[in-house]
């Protein structure tokens, strides 16, 4: 069952993002990103993928859906993605001082979004799989 969260204090908006920004660090090789003003992003090996408001501004997230996309735009707060991502499956919400927060759904997008954007031998340890070694670089044979 989804969390809906209502949340018209910005204190609370501050909150959810805050557990948003946490969710998404708890992936492997993940860290915060700030390329400008009035955003905290999640990155993997400096790729964004997920763009999120700080607390201070309105509600909004932007993630990569390769697989869900035609799905989210679906919602009346869901659009394209500017700047050309859009073509690329980004999307944007941007939600209202009086719009519930689907906490669960806006995971679900990061989840998405980190496994497009992520190499895949950091995927692999999201399923289960070990830790792929790094392959030890070839010696150039001497003629």
């Amino acid at each position: 069952m989804a969390t809906k969260k209502k949340s018209g204090p910005k204190a609370a908006r501050a909150k959810i993002l805050e557990e948003l920004r946490a969710f998404g660090l708890t992936y492997p090789g993940a860290h915060l990103k700030s390329p400008w003003p009035n955003h905290e992003d999640l990155a993997v090996n400096d790729k964004t993928f997920a763009y999120l408001s700080v607390s201070a501004s309105p509600f909004s997230i932007s993630c990569k859906l390769p697989s869900s996309s035609s799905v989210a735009l679906l919602l009346p707060f869901v659009k394209p993605t500017g700047y050309g991502l859009g073509k690329s499956g980004w999307v944007s919400a941007e939600l209202g001082e009086d719009d519930d927060v689907d906490v669960d759904m806006f995971k679900e997008w990061i989840d998405e979004s980190y496994r497009a954007q992520a190499p895949k031998r950091l995927v692999a340890q999201l399923d289960g799989a070990p830790a792929a070694a790094k392959k030890p670089a070839r010696k150039k044979e001497r003629r």
